[in-house]
């Protein structure tokens, strides 16, 4: 007997350390039961105690990257990461567009867990004129969201504000996410028919490498199991929380999420 899964590729930087970029994808994916593909970005040197290096893929490289995943296994939904050049921007927005790919979520990274910056100006511009326009979710922290908005993000009125500027620059939904003293843990969802708050419990621990790859992959899964933005960001929120508080602790520094911890038991 033979059978098929959903597909979702991670276009995304790759970690070395294991908890985050394409690797926290590719976890989440088949934690969701689901078949990852990748196209590599970027190498990176980090680990759990910060990054200490990145080396571009070559943009022709990564479009031949998209080539190859869409002409075989067509994936049901895209996520998007670490993109730290103008050029990979664009070869990543000619294949999409090209392959007219369909449920692209895009968290722009622009700073690692421990601070240290993964992109360039240019990029980010790039990143706004060129895949905001494609996406059907994009994901960005608090101090993305300032960054994106030119503002102060300090309290929950500030995150609705942010949210609706960011609103006019993607056809998408737009979930900003808690956290970094706002909102403790809510995220807020911004789309066509208004904003929806999304609330979550606060977890204590120092152990969030890789929670912003995990959740914007974990709602692509959502995405191409045929789910609507709002139930994808929930059960996205779900498997993160439970991630983070599954007690995994690995790393001298900030450490990764437990991708597994559904199938190690609740604890």
């Amino acid at each position: 007997m033979s059978y098929s899964v959903p597909s979702v590729v991670s276009i995304a930087g790759s970690d070395s350390s294991g908890g985050a970029g394409i690797q926290a994808d590719i976890k989440t994916v088949e934690a969701f039961g689901l078949f990852a593909q990748t196209v590599v970005t970027a190498l990176t040197v980090q680990n759990t105690l910060g990054v200490y290096g990145v080396f571009d893929a070559d943009p022709s490289f990564v479009r031949a990257q998209i080539d190859a995943v869409f002409s075989d296994i067509r994936p049901d939904a895209v996520k998007i990461g670490m993109v730290s050049s103008p050029s990979i921007v664009e070869s990543i927005a000619q294949g999409l567009a090209a392959h007219e790919a369909r449920s692209i979520v895009l968290d722009p990274v622009m700073v690692s867990t421990s601070g240290a910056p993964l992109i360039e100006d240019r990029a980010r511009e790039a990143l706004v004129e060129r895949l905001f326009p494609l996406a059907s979710v994009i994901t960005p922290n608090i101090p993305e969201a300032e960054v994106l908005c030119g503002m102060a993000v300090r309290t929950r009125d500030d995150m609705e504000r942010a949210a609706r500027m960011l609103k006019k620059m993607t056809p998408g939904a737009v979930l900003v996410k808690g956290g970094h003293g706002v909102s403790g843990a809510d995220d807020l969802l911004c789309c066509d028919d208004g904003l929806r708050w999304f609330e979550g419990r606060r977890i204590e621990t120092s152990n969030t490498h890789g929670t912003g790859c995990t959740l914007s992959s974990a709602i692509a899964c959502g995405l191409a199991r045929g789910e609507g933005v709002a139930e994808a960001v929930e059960a996205a929120k779900r498997y993160v929380a439970g991630a983070l508080e599954s007690g995994f602790d690995i790393g001298k520094g900030s450490g990764p999420l437990d991708h597994m911890w559904q199938y190690r038991g609740e604890k």
